[in-house]
């Protein structure tokens, strides 16, 4: 059934490739966005299909504006890289409350049917258990640490997405997506950082062997999901998803940064030595979702880890080749 939807950061990484997605499906899709840290340019394939509309997420007529007749939101608004959380918090907890009240505000005035809120793995800090399902306490522990601003500002919004809505008709959904991952995802996340760091011990690419210094030990694990896995993961939720439920998203695959950093260096042929250094204060050691609930609504599980590795590696590849040209 074609729907009317609204995809706010519809111009991000994950976004841009929900957009083109529910497109390609067949939906009617309108983009809004600031542009403060996507670009058109990653929806340009789709631009004649949508109704793309430029906006302030934190300007409640900008987004009474984008809702029109939509059916469906899914708010994906929100500053995110760990460089922003420690500093710039302020603008990370403006955009994300903002961004929360004012959607929910539109959503109860206009009827919606469903409204999709994107949440984070960060909610759970230290898991106290691995694989983590959504039943996992959600926890802030240190409010004077500015990196808890995203965490925080997340938390907030699902407290007020539970809530707000909770005398309406309206079917709210919660997703906390996993370390998803692929070409053109942004500066400060875990893989195009280490593929600048490799990218300048190499010589651009030229020794066939070089060393890097990273965040701890390399022991830490995450669990990377693909976009397009990501992607499938969010078109389950919306089609089959419950009202007033959370679901985490990402793959149950639990992976050291050692290990990645092996798989780089085998795409790349290039032997990556590694310098221990300190983590970040608030960082996570171990993250892994279960997704036992994504496929119990229908997710038919893929994993397209290592060719998106390799899709990933190429465009950073070629973007470091030619912006240090």
């Amino acid at each position: 059934m074609k729907k009317n939807i609204l995809v706010t950061g519809g111009t991000g990484f994950l976004g841009s490739a929900l957009s083109i997605r529910l497109v390609d499906l067949g939906h009617n899709v309108t983009v809004f966005d600031n542009n403060s840290r996507g670009s058109v340019s990653k929806i340009e394939s789709i631009l004649d299909k949508i109704n793309y509309i430029e906006g302030d997420i934190r300007n409640i007529d900008d987004v009474k504006n984008a809702i029109g007749n939509c059916d469906t939101i899914f708010h994906l608004s929100f500053v995110n890289g760990t460089k922003f959380f420690y500093e710039n918090p302020g603008l990370v907890l403006e955009v994300g409350l903002k961004g929360a009240l004012n959607t929910l505000d539109c959503a109860k005035s206009s009827g919606l049917d469903t409204y999709i809120m994107a949440s984070s793995s960060e909610v759970y800090n230290q898991p106290t258990i691995i694989p983590t399902n959504e039943t996992e306490r959600a926890i802030i522990t240190d409010i004077k640490n500015p990196r808890f601003s995203y965490a925080g500002g997340k938390l907030i919004s699902e407290i007020l997405t539970m809530n707000y809505l909770k005398d309406t008709k309206i079917r709210n959904l919660i997703f906390r997506p996993h370390n998803v991952f692929g070409p053109n995802m942004g500066f400060e996340h875990v893989i195009p950082d280490l593929l600048k760091k490799i990218f300048i011990a190499s010589d651009g690419w030229v020794s066939k062997k070089c060393e890097i210094k990273i965040q701890g030990t390399g022991d830490e694990t995450r669990a990377f999901c693909y976009v397009s896995d990501a992607v499938d993961q969010l078109i389950c939720l919306m089609e089959n998803g419950k009202k007033d439920e959370l679901y985490n998203i990402g793959m149950q695959k639990e992976k050291t940064i050692k290990s990645l950093i092996q798989d780089i260096s085998n795409i790349l042929s290039i032997e990556i030595n590694i310098d221990i250094s300190e983590v970040l204060s608030g960082s996570t050691s171990r993250r892994c979702p279960d997704i036992t609930k994504i496929k119990s609504i229908g997710y038919e599980e893929t994993d397209n880890y290592y060719t998106g590795l390799e899709n990933t590696i190429l465009w950073y590849k070629n973007y470091y080749s030619e912006s240090f040209k």
